[in-house]
């Protein structure tokens, strides 16, 4: 108990402290949850940030293992949203005083592709007064395509780079050019060197996956520097490869619950990120999302895709809240937030306050 209880006050974490801490019993788990929450409250308070997320196309050129909209599934009905649905979801999230976004899609890249996204950034600030902050979750692009859409007025990026390990990333992505480790970490390097608030993210609990090589991605995503994550449970996809290795799965409540540890984790690990809530977590415990902001995490992403399409945007089986509407997930949110103890930001960009004090240096 007395080694425990020093690594919840230790100053620096290193992997066996993480292992220590990732394998703790259920006892052991709710005292850590217990310290990462104090310290999300006093470095980053109790304001959680809403991102509205517009998922515009599940249109994909990747084949990844793990993914529902790989290019490879052939039974998933394609869509890709106009720019005036994607328009009328950034007024929404204008007029709901969200003042964050997020566009999200399958991963291409093509100048029709970059040359749309860049006249969708500029339409969207125009429409909304400079008033949104942008996120944008669209993969591996040039730096030439990084620096316009930052100067198009996109101000962060996530690029999950779903395991550190890269030799575990071979494993679930095919062997070529397009599936390749050194590139995806070469793009996170070019996002941050290009001025993003630069997210990345990791999935928990994949086949095969040890606890050994999750502490290494969370040391990954320190020594990174990262400015903020999201990251969630790995949950299959019976049309994806992964699916037929699903008998090496963990259980799902333990995958749940060690995506908890690693938001905590993080947190401990570094106070003054943004942490979101993902929502794969509710997926498998209604109250998923709840439990990570009160434990560390500090944004939550409201769908605001519009409903026909959400089915289409298949990750992962039972994505939760497909079957509602914008509203619908805005006034569920608001509640499930009160819920914790937590407020929402709202009219607040959230930036990290993180990535504030390195760009200060």
């Amino acid at each position: 108990m007395r080694k425990q209880e020093e690594l919840f006050t230790k100053d620096t974490l290193g992997k066996e402290d993480l292992i220590s801490l990732l394998g703790l019993d259920a006892a052991g788990q709710k005292e850590l949850f217990y310290h990462s929450g104090n310290i999300k409250e006093a470095h980053v308070g109790k304001k959680v940030y809403f991102r509205g997320l517009i998922e515009f196309s599940n249109i994909c050129s990747k084949n990844c293992f793990y993914c529902g909209i790989r290019k490879g599934n052939s039974h998933t009905k394609r869509y890709n949203l106009s720019d005036e649905e994607i328009l009328a979801a950034s007024r929404f999230a204008h007029q709901e005083k969200y003042a964050s976004l997020v566009l999200q899609s399958g991963e291409l890249a093509s100048p029709v592709f970059t040359q749309r996204v860049t006249r969708l950034l500029q339409k969207i600030h125009q429409e909304t007064n400079n008033e949104l902050r942008v996120t944008l979750s669209l993969g591996e692009q040039s730096r030439e395509t990084y620096r316009e859409w930052f100067d198009a007025g996109a101000h962060r990026y996530l690029l999950r780079i779903e395991t550190s390990d890269p030799e575990f990333y071979r494993k679930l992505h095919p062997s070529d050019d397009l599936h390749c480790f050194d590139k995806r970490l070469e793009a996170l390097h070019n996002l941050r060197d290009t001025g993003y608030q630069t997210g990345t993210g990791v999935m928990i609990g994949l086949p095969f996956q040890t606890i050994e090589q999750l502490a290494d991605d969370l040391l990954f995503m320190r020594d990174f520097g990262i400015d903020m994550v999201g990251m969630g449970p790995y949950i299959e996809h019976e049309e994806t490869p992964l699916y037929e290795v699903r008998h090496h799965l963990w259980p799902i409540m333990d995958r749940f619950n060690m995506a908890l540890k690693m938001i905590a984790c993080l947190r401990m690990l570094m106070p003054k990120i943004n942490i979101a809530a993902a929502t794969a977590l509710q997926a498998i415990d209604p109250m998923g999302r709840e439990k990570a902001l009160k434990i560390g995490a500090n944004v939550i992403m409201p769908n605001i895709t519009p409903g026909i399409y959400r089915d289409n945007y298949d990750l992962y089986n039972n994505k939760p809240c497909t079957d509602e509407n914008s509203d619908d997930c805005t006034h569920c949110l608001k509640a499930r937030v009160g819920m914790t103890g937590n407020e929402i930001g709202f009219g607040e960009w959230g930036d990290s306050s993180f990535f504030r004090e390195r760009t200060r240096k």
